[in-house]
């Protein structure tokens, strides 16, 4: 068979492109260490995928009561694969990863796969820093902020065709601009200060208080106006030589007069520990600013890792070993994890390992950023029910807070919570037409021996101890479709190389020791990247990019649009993924229609963000 051909030979025949001397060294070694590290499957497991993984002999997907004449057959399905889909050492750090001759087959389906995604990006990468290259006299050397502006003047087209999003490059001076970034692209560490169980973390000038947000630091706490964004689990980690940051943990404010969210004050914990606000020169207060996105960059991708990839990566690992590929559960999973175990070998070899991505742009090492990511999955992150969408924003008081009033705009909210909530009528849908009854569900032997499996020899965190609802069914599955979709193209993908690290605005790092004292004549650019190092920060952002998915049936309006798939399932979920599409084609018209009101504001910040436009972002995870 054509596709076992594939598997089977993938590894050792990946194709090679042709590219220039100079600049493109970096990607040629990316694409040299994953060639290397993508395992071989051997014969026996690459027919065994196909037997009992692939899909290739399902007809019809049923639950286990709707198909007793195939019980035998479905029981020694998941024997079998429970034999040879095993639980092995992680990879990159985090949970398991899959082992056994099931195990390879798949990392080898999925890094195959996933190859042909990434060969196509890694040439219009190539051509890009090519064409980059060739216009060395425009940067002006990177002397000033302006010249940072240069880099994406007619440049990156294959990467970035339609440039940063509006606003990114004029207005990011502005301190909405860098206040409601912790509620549209890197919404993950922002949480409101609650006076029952907070106290706080630090002073600040009641001068600047009193002048920024209309009231004391203590009354802005006592009155659920104060919010905190804590880096400071980044001190003690090694440093690269010539590459600097600092640990800082910041104050935002809903404004007393205007209901604004702002930002109030930014301490370094590094160095002198210096604290900065708004009345501080606007030279040193750009600085600080660009400290803390320095801390958020290194935050928001480690995290990301383990918030998304890797939770969801083990939950699939369970599943795979509990449902029969004659499931119509596992055919929604197997769609939503598409490529998925590839990532963990693409961190590991790519990211972390010596002289790579992240001890290139990074402040520090890539074995730093492995274990800094483990920590995020052991300690809070990887655990399941208490990331839930609207479970986690409850928990840091962004949406229905009982203290204080709530946030005038919170795009990442109104925009995931759109696709959030459309996803949840689909599996709504789905779960009740294949399960009549929450009893119907309890006597599913699959999912409860799902349930087993993530609660057992998977160690998943937070799952579920019963599934015998409905709701809970559905609750679990849109939590998973969250997680590949908007959860992680908030922080990564596309909305990378738009916003979370356009220059001169966000670096991975700094390239001055921090400031001793304050200095008003200080001039923030002497500690921006210089022109070789933002170049490699442009080439590692567009790596992870997918411009080419606009459009196509790789986005999230076509999340359950496999017509493969739904041929095999029944009427219901058909009509479900009609009704989904026809709200995320709704959406996208409205998130692609977006611009600058009368104000210069667009959902109340001073950029358009489009990360999460259905037609644009994809429905998986994989980058």
């Amino acid at each position: 068979m054509r596709w076992l051909m594939w598997l089977t030979v993938s590894s050792a025949a990946v194709p090679s492109y042709g590219l220039t001397r100079g600049q493109d060294e970096l990607i040629k070694d990316l694409v040299k260490q994953f060639q290397q590290a993508v395992p071989n499957a051997s014969l026996a497991g690459a027919e065994l995928y196909g037997l009992h993984l692939s899909g290739l002999s399902v007809s019809s997907y049923t639950i286990p009561q709707q198909s007793l004449w195939q019980s035998a057959l479905r029981r020694l399905g998941v024997s079998v694969v429970r034999s040879n889909f095993l639980y092995g050492p992680p990879v990159g750090g985090g949970p398991s990863y899959p082992a056994g001759l099931l195990g390879a087959a798949k990392v080898t389906m999925d890094s195959a796969s996933i190859l042909l995604d990434v060969l196509p990006r890694l040439a219009g990468t190539a051509a890009d820093l090519a064409k980059a290259a060739m216009d060395m006299s425009k940067y002006n050397d990177l002397k000033n902020l302006d010249d940072y502006e240069k880099l994406y003047d007619g440049e990156w087209f294959n990467s970035l065709p339609r440039g940063p999003d509006p606003g990114v490059l004029s207005n990011y001076t502005q301190d909405k601009f860098f206040s409601m970034q912790r509620l549209s692209n890197s919404p993950y560490r922002v949480r409101r200060l609650i006076p029952k169980s907070d106290t706080l973390p630090f002073p600040v000038d009641a001068k600047a208080t009193k002048a920024v947000c209309g009231r004391s630091l203590q009354q802005l706490f006592n009155d659920g106006r104060l919010f905190h964004a804590d880096y400071r689990d980044q001190q003690g980690l090694a440093l690269t030589p010539g590459q600097y940051t600092a640990s800082t943990d910041a104050y935002f404010c809903i404004d007393s007069r205007s209901g604004d969210f702002l930002p109030l004050a930014i301490r370094t914990n590094a160095g002198a520990n210096l604290t900065y606000t708004p009345l501080d020169s606007p030279q040193e207060w750009l600085l600080a600013k660009i400290m803390v996105n320095v801390n958020d960059f290194w935050f928001a991708q480690w995290n990301h890792l383990a918030f998304t990839h890797e939770t969801v990566h083990i939950i699939w690992m369970a599943a795979i070993r509990s449902l029969s590929q004659y499931h119509p559960v596992y055919a929604v999973l197997d769609r939503l994890m598409s490529q998925v175990f590839s990532i963990q070998i693409l961190a590991k070899v790519v990211l972390f390992s010596p002289g790579s991505t992240v001890d290139r742009i990074f402040p520090h090492d890539g074995r730093s950023a492995e274990e800094y990511s483990t920590s995020q999955y052991l300690n809070g992150f990887g655990n399941f029910q208490a990331n839930f969408f609207l479970t986690n924003l409850r928990g840091r008081g962004l949406i229905n807070s009982t203290h204080g009033p709530p946030l005038k705009s919170f795009p990442f909210y109104e925009d995931a919570g759109k696709i959030h909530s459309a996803i949840r009528k689909f599996f709504t849908a789905f779960v009740q037409s294949y399960y009549p009854s929450d009893a119907v569900l309890a006597a599913d032997s699959e999912i409860q021996g799902w349930v087993q499996e993530c609660n057992g020899p998977a160690k998943v965190f937070d799952f579920p101890k019963k599934i015998v609802t409905r709701g809970t069914l559905v609750d679990v599955l849109t939590q998973l479709a969250h997680l590949v979709s908007t959860a992680h193209h908030t922080v990564n993908t596309n909305e990378l190389i738009q916003v979370s690290s356009a220059l001169p605005f966000c670096p991975p790092s700094l390239y001055q020791p921090l400031p001793t004292t304050k200095n008003s004549s200080l001039n923030a650019v002497e500690w921006l990247p210089p022109l070789q190092k933002a170049f490699d920060q442009l080439a590692i952002g567009s790596l992870f990019a997918r411009p080419s998915f606009a459009g196509s049936n790789r986005t999230i309006l076509h999340m359950f649009n496999d017509q493969s798939m739904l041929a095999k399932m029944n009427p219901a979920t058909r009509a479900a993924n009609q009704q989904f599409m026809s709200e995320m084609k709704e959406f996208s018209q409205k998130v692609s229609s977006r611009t600058f009101d009368a104000k210069g504001l667009s959902q109340g910040m001073p950029f358009v963000w489009r990360a999460l436009d259905p037609n644009v972002a994809p429905f998986s995870i994989a980058t």
